[in-house]
């Protein structure tokens, strides 16, 4: 129990870091949507699929492979090779892309500002230099430090947004010889959002200058080609989670039958409900970056496929809980769009649950996952994870035509509903983790089966507030449930055990 609430108590900081600032970053959301148009909106979300897919090309697996061969051979040595790697291969990689500008501009309908692609090349740089410092941050389990710098980051990055906009602007609107009007063009327009993110990522490099240069340029080349024949599935595997992620969003643009500002509306809207899903998301985010050395860690101890069940019972629990959260809630959630200024908004709600459950099974596939990677058999990965890219763009190109949006929520759930059952099928073959999983697929038909039983609650029109009591009483329902079910196990957690513990007579 000590080593899962340890991996919890680490989790709470990653989650406290994502959660605070994912939450201080959510509230850019109302003021973006009320200060850019809903087709400047989906411009902003196009940029960042760029970003996600060069952050693929520019770490190519290298962050996971430093956990896996760290686990293996000296932490050091292995910092060394990869931090030397790293640096060499971004060096590259920005010279490069800067040459293509314009034609990755003109390729996204940005031939207007191409300068926007090249700050998203730049931010993709310093992102890319500070991806191995945050990982021997994590490694060391120091998720303190981590976490502060992360908060930081997006402090940085909203306060710079706010500044642009709500005083730059309005001074620029109001005086245009004031000091403050000077600092703002309005031909930049939405490129102070990404301007904002640049300055934090710079920023955000300078805070990690001691892991950063906490290494000695060197590279073995039988070691790098060892450590390469590791995470070149890896670039694969994360190109399809990115295709899985954010194709949908170019896909929009590209195939849905209006014109291009009509087609950069309905992926606002799009986005704009995606980020409902923010519960779950941060969740598994906050999971994630402690589960990964976690597990390599554990993968050494004779009981660890106990553990990682255990880990994925907790997990799907609690992600459970996400879901019932937001989506018996999406009355209030929903303001958070500024759906008062563009009541657009409101119309992308309907997706939001089925996005909350592909949510839960990419969690549980990330939970799944761990098989192939300490087998060594990251090629399989690769192609489960295609597999899933597969279903997303020959979905989506047969179906956004005909149901927009709606196409893509349907896609991300049969992706990754793929990718958890055949993730679970071949690993269970080869690394085989008693995972209970009837008990783990009832919570979630449950929670699924608690959605629609308030929905049609809904029906009846009563008044908002008797609809929220409604929707806290079915989840205390389900509370019940899970406390009656799993109090053996409750019972053995650290701090609230005894609470479960039956009394002496």
């Amino acid at each position: 129990m000590s080593s899962i609430k340890k991996l919890a108590g680490q989790t709470v900081w990653y989650g406290l870091s994502s959660i605070f600032g994912r939450f201080i970053n959510y509230l850019l959301v109302p003021i973006l949507t009320g200060i850019l148009e809903v087709d400047e909106y989906g411009k902003i979300s196009t940029l960042f699929v760029i970003a996600a897919f060069l952050n693929v090309v520019f770490t190519y697996g290298m962050e996971t492979s430093y956990f896996r061969f760290s686990s293996l051979q000296p932490e050091q040595k292995v910092y060394n090779t990869v931090s030397t790697s790293i640096w060499i291969s971004t060096v590259i990689f920005t010279a490069i892309l800067l040459l293509f500008v314009s034609p990755i501009a003109s390729f996204y309908e940005l031939s207007k500002n191409p300068e926007y692609v090249t700050w998203i090349i730049w931010i993709v740089a310093f992102d890319t230099l500070a991806v191995l410092p945050f990982a021997k941050l994590r490694y060391e389990g120091r998720p303190r430090k981590y976490a502060f710098i992360k908060i930081l980051n997006i402090l940085i990055n909203v306060g710079l947004v706010l500044f642009f906009f709500l005083i730059c602007k309005k001074h620029y609107e109001k005086d245009v010889d004031s000091f403050f009007s000077g600092l703002y063009r309005p031909e930049i327009g939405l490129g102070y959002v990404i301007i904002a993110n640049l300055i934090a990522s710079g920023i955000t490099l300078l805070l990690l200058a001691k892991e950063l240069f906490k290494f000695r340029f060197e590279l073995n080349q039988k070691f790098w080609k060892e450590i390469m024949h590791y995470s070149w599935p890896l670039i694969i595997v994360g190109f399809g989670g990115i295709i899985n992620e954010t194709i949908d969003r170019t896909m929009l643009v590209k195939l849905l039958p209006g014109t291009t500002q009509q087609n950069f509306t309905e992926t606002g809207i799009y986005s704009a409900n995606y980020k409902l899903a923010v519960l779950i998301v941060l969740f598994i985010q906050a999971f994630r970056l402690g589960a990964e050395p976690f597990f390599f860690k554990q993968s050494v101890n004779e009981n660890a496929p106990r553990v990682y069940a255990r880990v994925m019972k907790f997990f799907i629990i609690a992600c459970c809980f996400c879901f019932l959260g937001v989506t018996l809630f999406l009355d209030i959630w929903k303001h958070f769009m500024n759906v008062n200024k563009h009541p657009e908004y409101e119309s992308g709600l309907k997706i939001v649950a089925v996005l909350m459950v592909a949510k839960i099974f990419l969690g549980a596939y990330y939970n799944l996952s761990v098989w192939y990677k300490l087998t060594n058999r990251n090629l399989t990965g690769a192609w489960i994870t295609l597999g899933g890219a597969a279903i997303t763009i020959l979905f989506n190109w047969i179906f956004i035509p005909i149901w927009g949006y709606m196409a893509c929520a349907i896609a991300t759930i049969l992706c990754y509903g793929f990718m958890m059952v055949t993730s679970y099928l071949l690993g269970q073959k080869h690394y085989r983790i008693p995972y209970a999983w009837k008990k783990l697929v009832a919570y979630i038909v449950i929670c699924i089966l608690i959605f629609g039983l308030h929905q049609a609650f809904l029906l009846l029109g009563l008044n908002p507030w008797i609809n929220r009591i409604v929707g806290l009483a079915l989840i205390g329902v389900f509370t019940l449930l899970i406390v009656n079910v799993e109090k053996k196990e409750f019972q053995r957690l650290p701090y609230i055990g005894k609470y479960f513990s039956p009394k002496p007579a």
